[in-house]
């Protein structure tokens, strides 16, 4: 068998959309590349043409894939969309990956100013939506007596915590330990659960935020190979995670960050103004 090959297996990626028109997010490039080595795809988002878009780029490779409208912080939605899945595709067919890819930024603010119904709704949408996609996937893979896959996609952040917001760096931590209790709970199914972090990588949601060339500088600077990470680097990871190639790996919190996490370079600091900069835009202290 050819390494990476997803030929007959069912995977839904939610939120596989793209706020801005030909951009490539997270969500839509692990779609394509699901697709592009043979898995049917059913692409999940809130906004439907968002997801026909990357339906049309599957389209064009000659890619399988089907767009299921959903808003993941509603159960029925949830419930619904994976039954469309495999009404789809076949019930024989079954569901083998699902990939959590939704997330804000959300509310900002400390624990003394952060609106609490804000903080509310967008936990429910970085942290609750991935439960209630599970709580109705799982099922299916249990069904199909194949096992599964989920990779589910936190951030930097939620390894390393920090200002301004106390919302995103919760969040996302909350996605960490959520993986490895799912990773705990599942594995002897034959589900294997996994998590990956993307560091400081342009994406649609990063360049629809206003970001400057300076304060994109002051990102780079904080990885070890001085470079910007963009969607199809998290999404080679995620292909990686779901394939056959990593069956024996499971409960994993993979960085992909150009070294972010794992300290500092040797070498030229940034200066103190990029610092700064880098500091408001990711949370993350940048010192020497």
């Amino acid at each position: 068998m050819a390494p990476f090959d997803f030929t007959g297996e069912v995977a839904i990626v939610a939120g596989a959309g793209s706020r801005l028109p030909g951009e490539i997010g997270n969500g839509r490039a692990t779609a394509i590349l699901l697709a592009r080595q043979g898995a049917k795809v059913a692409l999940l988002d809130i906004n439907a043409e968002w997801a026909n878009e990357t339906k049309r780029m599957i389209d064009s490779e000659g890619g399988t894939s089907v767009v299921i409208g959903t808003d993941v912080t509603d159960e029925e939605s949830c419930k619904a969309a994976v039954a469309a899945t495999v009404a789809h595709f076949g019930e024989d067919a079954g569901v083998h990956i699902l990939v959590n890819v939704v997330g804000v930024g959300g509310a900002m603010g400390d624990a003394t100013t952060l609106d609490l119904a804000a903080w509310d709704r967008d936990m429910r949408i970085n942290v609750t939506s991935m439960v209630l996609m599970a709580r109705h996937v799982i099922p299916e893979m249990r069904r199909s007596r194949r096992g599964g896959v989920i990779v589910n996609l936190s951030s930097v952040s939620g390894l390393l915590g920090g200002n301004p917001s106390l919302l995103y760096p919760t969040s996302k931590g909350a996605i960490i330990q959520m993986t490895r209790a799912m990773a705990a709970q599942h594995g002897e199914e034959g589900i294997r659960v996994n998590c990956v972090c993307p560091g400081m990588v342009y994406t649609p949601m990063v360049r629809r935020g206003g970001m400057s060339d300076e304060m994109r500088k002051a990102r780079i600077n904080q990885n070890m190979l001085k470079t910007e990470g963009t969607a199809w680097d998290v999404g080679y990871a995620v292909l990686f995670l779901c394939s056959k190639e990593a069956k024996w790996i499971t409960g994993l919190i993979m960085p992909v960050d150009g070294g972010t996490t794992a300290g500092k370079s040797v070498g030229d600091r940034p200066a103190l103004k990029a610092d700064v900069l880098a500091e408001q835009m990711t949370g993350i202290p940048n010192q020497g």
